[in-house]
């Protein structure tokens, strides 16, 4: 594990335009990365093709092909890693969905055990879209779910990430859990 000085420098002389601090940068983050899509792909229905190497390399190339962006610390990078794997495996689960109508995912209700650690062929649409509908009422909520499950980011580095005291993240965090239970029983209930 870099110590955290190096890996914020450089985080900050990336953002600032050095690219070549970038390649410095992913060698010393590629165990966590590596660490943070499996626990993506864990989640991801049973026969799933994507393999860690391919989404940290499409999480890579998304984050090489966007805007300059300005991190600030090994938090902030990692939430933005998790929030580009989400993004792109829940445009995967889409695809496939569109593929067939219902994709042969199944519904599955978020439940205690999901909320800490979402189970495996757990239906990626219908979070993301109860994430959003959740991001539509309360922003920051939505952002700490999504850096608790997607990120694996601890309580500690979900506050420094959003710039919140630790006390906030596990209001949001409780708060966002049993709303999140109830809009997606409310969409099976509708979807049945």
């Amino acid at each position: 594990m870099p110590d955290p000085e190096t890996l914020t420098a450089l985080l900050v002389a990336w953002g600032n335009g050095d690219d070549p601090a970038l390649e410095r940068l992913v060698p010393l983050v590629d165990r966590e990365l590596r660490q943070l899509a499996r626990r993506h792909l864990r989640r991801e229905t049973a026969g799933n093709t994507f393999q860690t190497t391919a989404l940290i390399n499409e999480a890579y190339l998304r984050l090489v092909e966007g805007r300059r962006i300005r991190l600030r610390d090994r938090a902030h990078f990692f939430a933005l890693a998790a929030t580009l794997m989400r993004h792109i495996l829940v445009d995967r689960a889409r695809a496939r969905r569109n593929l067939k109508r219902g994709g042969g995912l199944r519904h599955m209700p978020l439940n205690e055990a999901f909320v800490s650690s979402p189970e495996r062929g757990t239906d990626l649409v219908a979070l993301d879209d109860a994430l959003d509908a959740l991001a539509t009422l309360d922003p920051r909520r939505s952002r700490v779910v999504e850096l608790r499950v997607f990120g694996g980011l601890t309580v500690e580095e979900t506050a420094r990430a959003i710039g919140v005291s630790s006390q906030t993240v596990m209001r949001d965090w409780k708060l966002a859990r049993v709303w999140l239970r109830r809009e997606l029983h409310r969409r099976e209930c509708r979807a049945s």
